[in-house]
């Protein structure tokens, strides 16, 4: 599918905005006061291809669109910049998410959308830039569509802190394999999202540093924007290090909990091997039938090593447990 909407500043009501198909291009080619946004959505790739270089799209960024997972990044091109970031279409409080790329073409009165499936910052967009009066510039469009993108992000992470919370609990009050491979697996997709939000927070900062004069010139403050976004995205990394970080630490804390139980335990058997091991040793010794052994016959014998028993069992304990105290 593809969609634009087309505003003439200078033209009068209600003519100067217009939205339709590919048929409004050759109205934007016609009238160079004109701006135009461009929506790709679910196009083949042969035909988005053509489409791009009609538009004077360089070919090193359609390739670089149309690649199979490409990292997000930005390219300043002699007709247009290139904005290539992952936004999210589905987030789970597991953590467990849907990704696609979504391309940024934003060029001299001109601004290309391209994406595999509906984008929901693409979508509202799309019905308030005229409002806004965001179509007449290109590059501060970009800029808003990008930050709604992160600001789903952030929402989602925020939300995530409370499920990090009742974890955390979970292994302060009743740890258990349930809990650990849980945290396990938050951990590993926290990982990933590390580096995804570390792409973007890059993506962002290159662009701040090399803003081309075409989205400085255009209407809107494009450098403030940009810096909004970068904090945005700096936060959203920081919040998904964070979390990482926690997990890993929470990961830590019950390994050690398991290892201080497990010390306990050993502890305990240690303390009753300790007590059984005297009356185990004189049980062993009378149990040896040689004949020439005089407490066998002894009428007072059986009580005599019961209470010999039972006194050093009762020393052992105490020795164990001033040992303990200390």
């Amino acid at each position: 599918m593809i969609r634009a909407q087309i505003i003439i500043p200078n033209g009068t009501a209600p003519g100067n905005w217009q939205e339709g198909g590919e048929e409004l291009i050759e109205r934007w080619k016609q009238d160079k006061t004109a701006f135009i946004w461009v929506d790709l959505e679910g196009v083949q790739e042969e035909h988005e291809h053509e489409f791009l270089l009609n538009m004077e799209c360089h070919p090193l960024a359609i390739e670089d669109l149309q690649r199979f997972r490409h990292p997000p990044k930005t390219e300043n091109f002699a007709n247009h910049t290139l904005m290539l970031y992952r936004e999210i279409t589905e987030f789970n409080s597991d953590l467990t998410l849907e990704q696609m790329s979504l391309a940024l073409f934003a060029g001299d009165r001109i601004l290309i959308s391209c994406h595999e499936k509906p984008s929901t910052s693409v979508n509202q967009y799309w019905t308030s830039a005229r409002s806004e009066n965001l179509l007449v510039s290109p590059g501060l469009l970009a800029a808003r569509v990008m930050r709604c993108s992160v600001t789903y992000y952030l929402d989602a992470m925020l939300k995530f802190e409370g499920r990090l919370a009742d974890l955390e609990d979970a292994i302060q009050e009743k740890p258990n394999d349930t809990v650990m491979r849980e945290l396990i697996s938050l951990q590993s997709r926290l990982r990933k999202l590390k580096r995804i939000f570390n792409y973007h927070d890059r993506l962002v900062h290159n662009l701040r540093l090399e803003i081309p004069q075409r989205l400085i010139d255009e209407e809107g403050d494009i450098e403030h924007a940009l810096t909004d976004l970068y904090e945005r995205c700096e936060r959203l990394h920081g919040l998904c290090t964070m979390y990482y970080e926690i997990c890993g630490d929470l990961i830590n804390g019950y390994m050690s909990l398991s290892s201080h139980k497990l010390s306990n335990n050993m502890r305990d058997l240690t303390i009753i091997s300790l007590l059984l091991m005297p009356p185990t040793l004189i049980a062993g010794i009378y149990g040896m039938n040689f004949e020439n052994m005089p407490e066998l016959h002894w009428h007072y014998g059986y009580y005599a090593v019961m209470t010999g028993m039972a006194l050093l069992a009762a020393g052992s304990w105490l020795w164990a447990w001033r040992k303990w105290m200390q």
